[in-house]
């Protein structure tokens, strides 16, 4: 079976330690006055792209957006997208592990795309910055240095979450919304029942419906036919696999039964959809 194009993380050999976790590249020297056009692709890691000049388009996950100034484009690991970018735009393009990651950061990741003001936008240019020249003098402690502005940056990028009033949950609803995206991530398409998220997270079924519903505003039950759907959309357009391969992917031995839920929750069957949308 066909699996999605993923990209890694790639430094030299000289940052390759630094490099598995975390880099950091200007979009000005990455485009070299030439567009950049990608195809629907993923990563297994955290990706921000952080816009003071921009032009273009960017899917992310079927929703389209157009690239402008002033942007944070953010996506989680295993999120598809698809970028047009301008040869004129400028930023910064910044790419690391889970293991990188602070609870602020994957807090700022449920948002895909920030638009800022251009006061906002300038403070975390200003931090960028720094950590761009750090990440490039590489001057003894500089990993200590970047680490700490990273969180300074998270703390900036989660304040505009919070300005969303479906940001504001408290932090004990956040964090267990999170270990119960990352259970998804990783058991959704061999487990789907609800009662078992609930069992592995030692909470009432009743508890977990609560804290979806707090977060989300949706069932647990919904969040999973969410991750499922999306799952077969990414391989529905990103991919040439037989229905029956991608239905057997996401955990589904009966291929027409999988055609109809797919159906019933997206108003088109998985033929459809791949001819229409692609």
């Amino acid at each position: 079976m066909d699996r999605i194009p993923i990209r890694h993380i790639h430094g030299t050999q000289k940052e390759q330690d630094f490099s598995e976790s975390f880099s950091i590249r200007d979009i000005g020297t990455l485009l070299a006055g030439k567009d950049m056009v990608q195809e629907l692709h993923r990563h297994h890691f955290f990706y921000i792209l952080v816009l003071e000049k921009g032009a273009g388009n960017h899917d992310i996950d079927f929703t389209p957006y157009t690239v402008c100034d002033n942007a944070v484009f953010f996506l989680r690991p295993g999120q598809v997208h698809q970028l047009v970018l301008k040869a004129e735009s400028t930023g910064y393009l910044i790419q690391f592990r889970d293991d990188f990651s602070n609870p602020l950061l994957r807090k700022a990741s449920k948002i895909n795309h920030y638009q800022l003001s251009a006061n906002r936008f300038s403070k975390l240019l200003t931090i960028l910055t720094y950590i761009f020249q750090e990440y490039e003098e590489k001057q003894e402690g500089y990993w200590e240095v970047i680490k700490a502005n990273m969180n300074i940056f998270s703390i900036e990028l989660a304040r505009q979450y919070s300005s969303d009033p479906s940001g504001n949950v408290n932090l004990y609803m956040q964090e267990r919304l999170e270990e119960l995206l990352s259970l998804l991530e990783t058991h959704v398409f061999n487990h789907k029942p609800v009662s078992e998220y609930a069992a592995m997270m030692n909470l009432s079924m009743y508890q977990l419906n609560a804290i979806t519903r707090e977060t989300l505003g949706k069932t647990c039950s919904e969040l999973i036919n969410e991750h499922i759907i999306l799952e077969a959309k990414r391989y529905l357009l990103a991919t040439s696999n037989q229905i029956n391969q991608i239905a057997d992917h996401l955990g589904y031995e009966d291929v027409s039964y999988f055609i109809r839920f797919f159906k019933k929750h997206t108003g088109h069957s998985p033929e459809t959809f791949r001819y229409n949308f692609r």
